[in-house]
């Protein structure tokens, strides 16, 4: 065969090859973009709605930390939006379940209302309400057992108090909240019969100055341990706490040892986190069932946290007692059933 042909020949296989490369490129430049398609579209889509500020270091920050927690183990896609009326909470959960979203938090007991209503547009969205108590159909309410927490609390309280009055302050009157709040004055009594316990509520969430009024007045009346449950507005409690020098402030939902390390004596927190992280995962492998999810001390989600800098002022004898009702309440053999026996 002549240079000719042999020249011509590599020609017409090198063309071939080409050829056949670039079918190649394009049919897996294909696929990858089917694949990331499909990967895009099979992505767990989770929002959140809050009725507060996610900047409060409690109740709203945790739930916004558990929506974190969720995009970084399982790759969600994770949106939050801050929401103060009904209307609004109507308008978000639609718009989420229109978007399809997967997975949606209303962060109260307030949005369980709200999340009946809307669960029934869309069906594939899952909607859960913290606080929540009931489950119908794709809308399931998340409680925890935060009275358990608030009980032990209590006994810290009622073991620390030197005026033997104690007090507790909440944003509003929801069960949630007056259900711990009458844990606490049974653990408090179950240490120290003579203990009285001083309730008030701020009537929102947000007014740091308002918390820090309703506090003044309580420590007017004796209180020297406060046990709040305010959201932002419980800002307004430590700083009255600091400004007496003399007023212990126990947490709430988070620890906030961080928030007043010289006034804070422990903190009831919720591992919000984790119980939203339990779910997702859940949801995402497709094997969710409609109830009302619980979690409480026995799962870890509720605890009672002391600041390790003034553990030491709680007398040690009632830290065995703390430490012997949470392990039997971790056991079951221990039931909180708060009653509403405390002083208005």
């Amino acid at each position: 065969m002549n240079k000719y042909l042999t020249g011509k020949y590599s020609f017409c296989i090198a063309s071939l090859l080409a050829v056949f490369n670039i079918f190649v490129a394009a049919s897996c430049n294909s696929e990858k973009r089917a694949s990331s398609q499909e990967s895009k579209s099979s992505q767990l889509r989770v929002a959140l709605l809050t009725p507060g500020p996610i900047s409060d270091q409690a109740w709203n920050q945790r739930a916004y930390e558990g929506l974190l927690r969720i995009r970084d183990s399982l790759g969600a896609q994770v949106s939050n939006v801050e929401t103060t009326t009904p209307a609004q909470f109507e308008e978000n959960f639609r718009a989420y379940g229109a978007k399809g979203f997967d997975l949606v938090f209303g962060h109260g007991s307030e949005f369980q209302d709200a999340a009946s209503r809307v669960s029934r547009e869309f069906p594939k969205t899952v909607y859960v309400t913290t606080g929540g108590n009931t489950a119908v159909g794709n809308a399931v309410g998340m409680e925890f057992a935060f009275e358990e927490g608030s009980y032990v609390a209590g006994m810290v309280a009622g073991a620390l108090t030197k005026s033997n009055t104690i007090g507790c302050i909440g944003g509003t009157e929801l069960p949630p909240v007056k259900r711990s709040f009458d844990a606490f004055a049974d653990g408090a009594k179950a240490i120290n019969p003579k203990v009285r316990v001083l309730v008030a509520y701020i009537g929102n969430w947000d007014d740091a100055s308002a918390g820090r009024e309703q506090a003044i007045a309580q420590i007017g009346r004796g209180a020297d341990v406060i046990f709040g449950n305010a959201d932002a507005a419980g800002l307004g409690i430590f700083q009255a706490a600091r400004e007496s020098k003399s007023v212990a402030v126990i947490g709430a939902n988070a620890d906030q040892a961080h928030v007043a390390p010289e006034v804070v004596i422990g903190s009831v927190v919720i591992d919000i986190p984790h119980a939203f992280l339990s779910v997702a995962r859940e949801i995402r492998a497709g094997g969710f069932t409609p109830r009302v999810i619980s979690f409480g001390t026995r799962s870890d989600v509720v605890r009672w946290v002391y600041n390790p800098a003034l553990e030491s002022r709680v007398p040690s004898s009632a830290r065995a007692q703390v430490d012997s009702v949470t392990a039997r309440i971790r056991l079951g053999t221990f039931s909180v059933r708060p009653r509403t026996s405390r002083e208005p």
